[in-house]
C-alpha cells in the first residue's frame, strides 16, 4: 500500500485531507504530522521521518501564513516557507517521493488586469509572498518530482480564516467595513484537498507549477456579502478602499490566477466559489 505523508495536518488543508482520508483507506496509508511531531525547519527530524516511513507522496500543507506578522518575523517566515520546503524536497529526492507543495497567489504583485498563468513573472510585494516564492524555487530545483499548487484566499470550517471571522463579527456588530478594491479567488480548502487526491490518483504525473482555486474572481467585499447572505445575517456592510484599511503588509490588488492548466493536464474542474462557500457556511451554521 502506498503511503501519503501529510505535513502540517493541523492546518485548514491538513484537516480537510483528514476528513476525506477514510474514502481512500483501501488504497493509501496516511501519515499525518504537525509541527509538534515534525518540525520542517529541523533537517534532521525531516530526514528521520522519511527514513522511518519512506512515503510515496509528501503533501506539504505546512506554512507560515501570518501575512502581516511576517513583516516583523522575516526569519521565521523564511525558515518555514523556504528552508522547511528545501528540507522536504531533499528528503523526497533521497527517498524518491513525489512532493506536492502548496503555494500562494501572493507570489504575484497583482498589478495586471489579466489572470496570471503559471509561467508569469513572480514579484512578491511582502515578506510572506517572498518566502513562499523562495520555497517554490527550492522545491523545483531540489526535487524533479515536485508539483506546486498555488491557491488563494483559503477558507474552510477549520481554524482561523476570513469566513469564520466574518461569521463571528456578524454576530457581534451591526455594521462592518470591508475592502472592496482587492480582487482574488476564494477557495474552499475541501476542494483543494480533493484536487490533491485527484492528482495523486492520476495515472500519469506532470510535474511543475499549477494554479488551483475556486472561480471566478471577486472582492473581499462581495465575498463578505455572500457570507452574510448565506448565513442570513442582517449586518450592514460598507465598501472600503485599501487606503481606508491599512495593513502592515501590502496585498496584491488583483492576484487572479488562470485555472486552464490544471483543467487541461489533470482534468480537474474547479467549482464556482459561491457554491463552495454556501456548503461551508451550511456546515458552520449547523455545527
Amino acid at each position: 500500500m502506498k503511503k501519503i505523508a501529510v505535513i502540517g495536518s493541523n492546518g485548514q488543508l491538513g484537516n480537510c485531507i483528514k476528513k476525506i482520508a477514510p474514502d481512500f483507506e483501501h488504497q493509501y496509508e496516511f501519515l499525518f504530522t504537525d509541527s509538534s511531531t515534525l518540525d520542517v525547519t529541523n533537517e534532521e527530524q525531516v530526514n528521520d521521518f522519511f527514513y522511518d516511513n519512506k512515503p510515496d507522496y509528501c503533501i506539504n500543507a505546512s506554512a507560515y501564513t501570518a501575512v502581516d506578522l511576517a513583516e516583523k518575523e522575516k526569519e521565521k517566515a523564511f525558515a518555514v516557507n523556504a528552508d522547511g520546503v528545501a528540507h522536504l524536497a531533499q528528503a523526497c529526492t533521497d527517498y524518491k517521493s513525489v512532493l506536492i507543495h502548496v503555494s500562494t497567489d501572493y507570489v504575484f504583485d497583482g498589478t495586471t488586469n489579466l489572470p496570471y498563468s503559471e509561467d508569469d513573472f513572480t514579484n512578491p510585494i511582502g515578506v510572506y509572498g517572498a518566502s513562499k516564492r523562495e520555497g517554490e524555487e527550492l522545491a523545483l530545483e531540489i526535487n524533479p518530482k515536485t508539483i506546486i499548487l498555488r491557491t488563494s484566499w483559503l477558507y474552510s470550517e477549520f481554524n482561523k480564516n476570513f469566513v469564520k471571522t466574518m461569521l463571528s463579527l456578524f454576530s457581534q456588530k451591526e455594521e462592518l467595513g470591508i475592502v472592496a478594491d482587492q480582487f482574488g479567488q476564494p477557495t474552499n480548502a475541501n476542494d483543494l484537498a480533493e484536487a490533491i487526491m485527484e492528482i495523486i490518483e492520476a495515472p500519469q504525473k506532470t510535474y511543475g507549477i499549477f494554479h488551483f482555486s475556486n472561480y471566478p474572481e471577486t472582492t473581499w467585499f462581495e465575498f463578505a456579502k455572500k457570507i452574510a447572505e448565506f448565513s442570513k445575517s442582517s449586518v450592514k456592510l460598507n465598501p472600503l478602499t485599501t487606503e481606508q484599511y491599512p495593513t502592515p503588509a501590502k496585498r496584491p490588488v488583483r492576484s487572479t490566477m488562470s485555472l486552464d492548466k490544471i483543467e487541461e493536464v489533470y482534468k480537474i474542474e474547479p467549482k464556482h466559489w459561491e457554491n463552495s462557500l454556501e456548503e461551508c457556511v451550511d456546515i458552520l451554521s449547523n455545527s
